[in-house]
């Protein structure tokens, strides 16, 4: 854990907003922007700038949504830190309505977490009795999902938590003009509203002396797969793949899959030239480390069943697209289809990021064309 760390215990919970509410919004804003920070569900894009266009409506009913639907496979940092650090969450999500003028908030937690609500209640009880001491007029309160792999997705995710079918929507409208009940809302990872807390604790320049210039920070990462160490472990934001499975690897990782499911898949030749990071391959948390008695295509036909399973229909690229992907390396692999054919299936892909509505359908490309350009040779019969 680095000193200060995401996941380290705050026995103080709540002082930091004593002293946030004080400050301009704008400034706190302008602080968030300047310190770098990059939303750590995955996507990566500038928190503060978010929080900037939700604060620039004129609508006086607002919305901010803390995203704990953590359903991507290997991914269990979030669970990690709702266990162990709830207030920080907490916090960060205050002071992004306060920035944004928002007066209530949600945190829609993934189905399978729903052990956790008794705990998270009696921290937001007493997170609610210190916000009415400070004059301040905001209200959290917990969604359950139902295991939908897409309402990881954003807008899927407000769709939910309106009581219809999780499915993606158009974009435009992006959620910070029209989200949740069509009302600018702005929807955040539970790492990246702890991060903000961290900031506002510690400092802008504190947080800017870790990671580099386009990966500012650390990261929370969840590490499991062929691996001595699994676990939930934080670490410097750029730091090289190599380095990394030095640290956690057996000594026989040939492959690692950064970002779980929807990532990609980096084989051992290419380590010491990947960076963990936004200017590298960025990843929502998930580290899956794979040694030379695991068969690729399995792991292949593993994810993309579970990426057919997952979809939720709506959109042809992503229904029909995972459904031929299976079959198409089933059929190379028994030897039904010439190896050839791969590529035809890297073509299709392609096709679906292009044109899939939401990020599942788009997605499925990573792990896909990773997986195939770097180890063909067990795809084939």
């Amino acid at each position: 854990m680095l000193p200060g760390g995401v996941c380290k215990t705050n026995e103080e919970k709540f002082v930091v907003l004593k002293e946030v509410i004080k400050k301009d919004p704008q400034e706190i804003i302008n602080e968030i922007i300047d310190s770098g920070l990059k939303g750590r569900g995955g996507a990566g894009f500038p928190t503060g700038l978010k929080w900037k266009f939700a604060s620039l409506s004129p609508e006086p009913e607002k919305y901010v949504i803390c995203n704990a639907d953590e359903g991507e496979p290997g991914t269990f940092k979030d669970r990690d830190i709702l266990l162990k650090v709830p207030a920080k969450v907490f916090a960060g999500m205050t002071m992004c309505a306060y920035c944004i003028k928002a007066k209530n908030g949600y945190l829609y937690l993934r189905g399978e977490y729903k052990f956790m609500v008794p705990e998270l209640r009696k921290v937001l009880d007493s997170f609610h009795e210190t916000i009415k001491k400070l004059g301040y007029d905001f209200h959290i309160d917990i969604l359950l999902g139902s295991g939908a792999y897409v309402c990881g997705e954003e807008t899927a995710l407000m769709e939910s938590m309106e009581g219809h079918r999780g499915e993606a929507r158009n974009k435009p409208p992006f959620p910070t003009v029209e989200g949740f009940r069509n009302k600018p809302t702005v929807i955040n990872n539970v790492e990246t509203f702890v991060n903000v807390t961290m900031i506002q604790k510690f400092g802008v320049e504190e947080f800017k002396k870790l990671g580099t210039q386009d990966s500012r920070g650390s990261k929370v990462f969840s590490v499991s797969g062929d691996t001595p160490k699994p676990g939930v472990y934080e670490l410097e934001l750029g730091m090289k793949l190599s380095d990394f499975v030095d640290e956690y690897g057996d000594g026989d990782t040939k492959a690692v899959q950064v970002g779980g499911a929807s990532g990609f898949c980096v084989p051992r030749k290419k380590f010491n030239d990947t960076i963990i990071g936004f200017e590298g391959i960025p990843t929502g948390g998930s580290m899956m480390l794979f040694n030379s008695s695991r068969s690729m295509y399995n792991v292949l036909t593993n994810y993309l069943e579970f990426f057919a399973e997952e979809s939720c229909g709506q959109c042809t690229p992503c229904r029909v697209g995972c459904q031929q992907l299976i079959r198409g390396v089933r059929a190379v692999k028994c030897g039904l289809r010439s190896p050839d054919y791969l590529d035809d299936l890297l073509k299709l892909t392609a096709s679906m990021k292009l044109t899939a509505k939401c990020g599942l359908g788009q997605s499925v490309a990573n792990s896909f064309s990773s997986i195939v350009s770097n180890f063909k040779e067990e795809m084939i019969y």
